[in-house]
């Protein structure tokens, strides 16, 4: 009985690795990846200029995150079947783990167990000027704080938190095992 248990077991652990291999080739992955991201930002817009939660310094560097995150699964999308969607994978990666960073900060603001100068100023450089090319979407309008309410009394702050570590998971065990193919078919 157990070691039926142990070969199921690593017969679900081989189809699970070997999906995660091929994840970033699929069509589906990139979709997912961009229209959670969209779905994110027209919800941070809903809360903004519906129910007048205005977006502090970090809500926005957040939002640039989200933004990357769908540009780069637009680009993964297009590059799948290429060589290049590992490198994009891994792009992806990285933009999540920035992700978590600064959802890790929003969250420990609104909890209270970090303690963050939080002003007006994005901290862009000049020549990217975002806010003043599109203020309806990436503009500061208010000081750090709190972050409302979705659903079940989790907080917008809680919910990245949980999606940016998902997004970081998945995309890490993409990349490891598609660098990893890679590597062996050589």
């Amino acid at each position: 009985m157990l070691s039926r248990v142990v070969v199921c077991f690593f017969g679900m652990l081989k189809n699970l690795v070997e999906y995660f291999t091929y994840l970033p080739q699929k069509r589906r992955y990139w979709l997912s990846y961009g229209g959670i991201g969209l779905f994110l930002l027209v919800t941070a817009l809903y809360f903004q200029h519906v129910r007048e939660e205005l977006p502090c310094v970090v809500c926005i560097q957040v939002r640039l995150w989200i933004s990357l995150l769908v540009l780069l699964a637009l680009t993964g999308w297009l590059v799948r079947t290429s060589q290049w969607v590992n490198a994009v994978n891994l792009a992806v990666f990285l933009t999540a783990v920035g992700l978590v960073e600064r959802s890790y900060l929003l969250l420990g603001t609104e909890r209270g167990f970090i303690f963050a100068d939080c002003g007006f100023d994005l901290g862009l450089p000049t020549w990217f000027a975002i806010e003043e090319t599109l203020p309806w979407l990436y503009r500061v309008e208010t000081s750090c704080g709190y972050t409302p309410e979705l659903l079940f009394g989790i907080t917008m702050a809680e919910s990245l938190m949980a999606l940016s570590i998902m997004f970081s998971v998945i995309s890490f065990a993409a990349v490891l095992l598609g660098f990893k193919r890679m590597l062996t078919q050589d």
